[in-house]
């Protein structure tokens, strides 16, 4: 018996929820062959990707069309599995389900710990609703609780990489850092400004070279700022940015919330040492001393006395901790595990033991997803 998931999205872009969106629904087609799945966005390339991959694309409009091709997809099976990642997606979905006597599961997927419509927000209403909720990590989680969500109510699964050929770095064989790359929007929410402000407290550190790799509100402000530090470059959004990562010797991520989960996970594929805040998502998929390292979160201080430390890391501590990154990918958060996660938490029963390829990794630009 085939089981349909509809996954209503917010926004029609081929990254974060969008990405992830078809990640999941890819992973959960491989294990369970039956899986009929339904992408439902504003116009944007995630339909294209979602159409190539064998799935549904409806393309949403205004509100009162939203409501009346859910309705239709709803009207074709009653009890379709739902995911929805906006407030107002899941209200609808949940009120429609309830007039048309659904039965199939609904959760509402939460982006990342912020307080916009894919992160936290409504997420005491929805909560009130009876709703359950999945979260990108254990940070979420708390974040949600906080918020009222009964801790039993929330599901985590972390990102993960679909199957797709990686570049990856060569062994370390000598000692320290040269080049420190960071991939990551340019918001106030990834404090790319903690970096320098680190660079203004350590001048040992004029001794790295930094390249960091994304757009955002701040990108005047930072790369202004940045005239005074000639050791930092801003590439700007590129389609190269992976394979720069494999030329790195570390990967840096500075914001203490979600939303670098998959930057992460490609360090770990290409085989470079990762450096994070000690909360988040980033924070939570690294161990420190097993599979990378922490600094304290919004601490420009500890930031700086991290990375001065690691300029002196010899090549066997930081091969050591690239492996371990490698490690995790195939032990914890690989496709196929998560994939039979999402698979339970649809009510699907799967089948094949080993995923079929999933969906290849698109150019990363540095872009936050």
């Amino acid at each position: 018996m085939s089981l349909r998931v509809i996954h209503l999205l917010d926004d029609g872009r081929l990254e974060g929820g969008g990405r992830r969106a078809l990640a999941a629904l890819q992973a959960v087609s491989s294990l369970c062959p039956e899986l009929l799945g339904v992408v439902m966005a504003p116009p944007g390339a995630v339909h294209e990707a979602a159409r190539a991959l064998g799935f549904r694309s409806v393309v949403l409009g205004s509100r009162p069309q939203m409501v009346a091709a859910l309705l239709r997809e709803l009207w074709r099976d009653r009890h379709s599995a739902v995911l929805a990642n906006g407030a107002q997606h899941s209200l609808w979905a949940a009120a429609l389900r309830a007039l048309l006597r659904g039965r199939g599961a609904q959760w509402h997927v939460v982006q990342d710990g912020s307080d916009g419509p894919g992160g936290l927000g409504a997420a005491r209403l929805l909560a009130r609703l009876g709703l359950r909720f999945v979260a990108p990590s254990t940070f979420v989680r708390r974040r949600l609780e906080a918020q009222g969500v009964p801790w039993e109510r929330v599901e985590v699964i972390a990102d993960f990489l679909p199957a797709a050929p990686v570049a990856e770095r060569e062994l370390f064989t000598g000692a320290g850092l040269r080049r420190v790359v960071m991939l990551t929007a340019l918001e106030h929410a990834d404090r790319v400004d903690l970096l320098l402000d680190a660079l203004e407290r350590q001048g040992a550190l004029r001794g790295l070279r930094f390249d960091i790799y994304g757009e955002g509100a701040e990108a005047a402000a930072l790369r202004e700022r940045a005239q005074r530090h000639p050791n930092v470059n801003f590439h700007g959004a590129r389609g190269d940015a992976a394979q720069a990562l494999a030329q790195a010797d570390l990967l840096l991520h500075t914001g203490p919330r979600d939303g670098a989960g998959r930057r992460v996970l490609q360090a770990f594929a290409a085989g470079v040492p990762v450096l994070v805040p000690n909360s988040g998502a980033a924070g939570d998929m690294v161990v420190p001393g097993r599979n990378g390292w922490h600094f304290t979160a919004n601490d420009a201080t500890a930031l700086s006395l991290r990375l001065q430390q690691l300029m002196g890391a010899t090549a066997g501590e930081l091969n050591a901790m690239a492996e371990g990154g490698r490690r995790t990918l195939r032990r914890e958060l690989n496709a196929q595990r998560q994939g039979a996660r999402w698979a339970a938490l649809l009510g699907a029963r799967p089948k094949a033991t080993q995923p079929a390829p999933l969906l290849a990794a698109a150019s990363d630009t540095g872009a936050a997803g």
